[in-house]
């Protein structure tokens, strides 16, 4: 069976409800996202990985040469929307403008057909599914939005891999890894709980899950590899989401990256389509 390893591309700022870190501010800030991607394209290669790149509409309008370096090793791009904001901050007719020049700037930078999208911040949730009939609307057949954890969606959303049915058509939903863990939803495929994690652990759970039939799918995001990431002031539950044993991440998920087998979402998701 085959997991998906997925990249979120957006830059170290990029967080959301954060007044400091506005989008006016974004071109005053100190850029890594060209340099911290390349250490994720390397990994990647090291281990003969072809993933999904979720990328930031604002990101490739600036670096469209970052896209095309990203199609070059063979991976897959995908939308991460444009500006990074909460699906549940926008209306509808907002959140198609956003996805349409999300779109647009991924194809101007050499992108073909864009049809995977991941929302900031997991955002897509019982009260915003109607992003999902806008998706599908848009051509898109892949969403990976949906997490089945409290904090930042709902436990009750399915686990696996799954077609969900829309006013507008079906859509293939592919949420990230979640495993129980101290009688609550732990998110260990992305974020604070994959860093926390220890390679061993993890890698032990995919090879649980995959013998259930169930492929996983991780998320990193490149900041995270950063070497010396810049720091800014956040709340404290933004805090540890975002710098929680940041240190030696990119050594662990070496670990990882050879311990179980990976390949682009959209593989997955057309599996579960056939399905």
């Amino acid at each position: 069976m085959q997991n998906a390893l997925t990249v979120d591309v957006e830059e170290w700022f990029h967080i959301c409800g954060v007044p400091a870190l506005a989008p006016a501010s974004w071109p005053l800030l100190p850029t890594r996202v060209e340099s911290t991607t390349a250490l994720v394209l390397d990994e990647l290669e090291a281990a003969g990985i072809h993933g999904t790149f979720f990328v930031l509409g604002w990101i490739a309008q600036r670096y469209p040469g970052l896209v095309a370096a990203i199609l070059d090793r063979g991976h897959d791009i995908g939308s991460h929307s444009f500006w990074h904001r909460h699906v549940s901050q926008l209306t509808e007719a907002d959140f198609v403008a956003d996805l349409d020049a999300s779109v647009d700037a991924l194809k101007r930078a050499g992108a073909r057909a864009v049809t995977g999208f991941r929302a900031p911040e997991w955002s897509i949730n019982r009260r915003t599914l109607w992003a999902l009939d806008a998706l599908v609307g848009r051509g898109f057949t892949n969403d990976a939005s949906m997490a089945p954890v409290r904090i930042v969606g709902e436990v009750a959303f399915p686990r696996e891999p799954h077609v969900r049915a829309t006013g507008a058509g079906r859509i293939v939903e592919t949420p990230p890894f979640v495993v129980d863990r101290l009688g609550a939803a732990f998110p260990m495929g992305w974020g604070w709980g994959l860093r926390m994690t220890s390679p061993r652990r993890l890698l032990h759970e995919i090879e649980c899950a995959n013998h259930n039939g169930r492929p996983v799918v991780l998320t990193i995001h490149p900041w995270e590899l950063d070497p010396d990431p810049p720091r800014v002031v956040l709340p404290p539950r933004l805090r540890f989401a975002h710098y929680f044993r940041l240190d030696g991440f990119r050594t662990r998920l070496r670990q990882v990256l050879r311990g179980a087998p990976f390949g682009p979402l959209q593989h997955l998701a057309a599996a579960v389509s056939v399905d």
